[in-house]
């Protein structure tokens, strides 16, 4: 019998005192611009699914952007309330960030004018019948006519797989870092797990979490079959953040969809 498939929230809990550490030796803020852009074009309320730590919803909310971000982990959402302590005319902080299963979206019909899915967050659906669930939830509270924009990481079933490789070393929270990091494959399913081991040494004493966070491949056209299911017409593929033209090749994957009804 097969291993049972993790749910792909698992792990980020215990992900989130290191995220922004790793993410600025990654990716960083060259997509920032970009989310920014897509939703100063929008006529109305935004939603950002998977927001964590509140590295695209803080900008945001800095332009005065009327943004909401959900995110299933607990500990993600504690730290983006706290990055967000700016001055609110239409509601508190922490009212812009909901706890939520995207798969189940809470709010209204046809609430946001836009919808930002960044850095990967739909591959975290691990499951096929996930990725339609979704889109569903998204078109329910999405606008006729409005924005879906989603961002795809294509390198993830490209990664080698290797065991106890130490990716990444620094110095964050005036602690020493490590991220000693192995990489399984499941070519079968398509899923690619990161067991992550976080080693921290301060003031002479060393701690260590380990979890595992699990990523599943999808292509533009598993999408855009996806997207044309749930009423959406596929706009635009990019290949970078400065909408140069997508292709197979290309380090990002940019998804520009409009939901049918306009």
């Amino acid at each position: 019998m097969p291993n049972p498939i993790r749910e792909g929230w698992h792990g980020w809990d215990d992900y989130a005192p290191f995220y922004d550490w790793e993410n600025a030796q990654t990716l960083g803020r060259r997509d920032v611009r970009f989310w920014l852009g897509v939703a100063s074009r929008a006529t109305g309320a935004v939603l950002e699914l998977g927001c964590g730590t509140g590295r695209i919803t803080t900008p945001l909310l800095r332009t005065g952007c009327d943004v909401v971000g959900v995110d299933r982990s607990v500990e993600m959402l504690k730290r983006a309330i706290r990055r967000a302590r700016i001055p609110s005319r239409k509601s508190s902080i922490a009212s812009r960030f909901v706890r939520a299963d995207i798969r189940a979206l809470p709010f209204r019909r046809h609430t946001f004018a836009a919808v930002l899915a960044p850095y990967g967050i739909l591959q975290s659906l691990t499951r096929p019948r996930d990725l339609g669930r979704t889109l569903a939830s998204i078109a329910a509270v999405i606008r006729p006519g409005g924005t879906l924009a989603i961002d795809l990481v294509p390198d993830v079933p490209r990664w080698r797989e290797y065991s106890n490789h130490v990716t990444f070393r620094g110095r964050a929270r005036g602690a020493e870092i490590m991220l000693i990091e192995s990489v399984r494959q499941d070519r079968v399913r398509r899923l690619t797990t990161f067991d992550e081991r976080y080693v921290e040494r301060r003031d002479g004493r060393t701690s260590e979490r380990r979890f595992s966070l699990v990523f599943r491949t999808l292509s533009v056209e598993q999408v855009r079959r996806a997207l044309a299911r749930a009423g959406f017409a596929v706009e635009a593929v990019l290949g970078d953040y400065q909408g140069r033209p997508w292709d197979d090749r290309s380090d990002v994957w940019v998804i520009i969809a409009r939901r049918a009804g306009a």
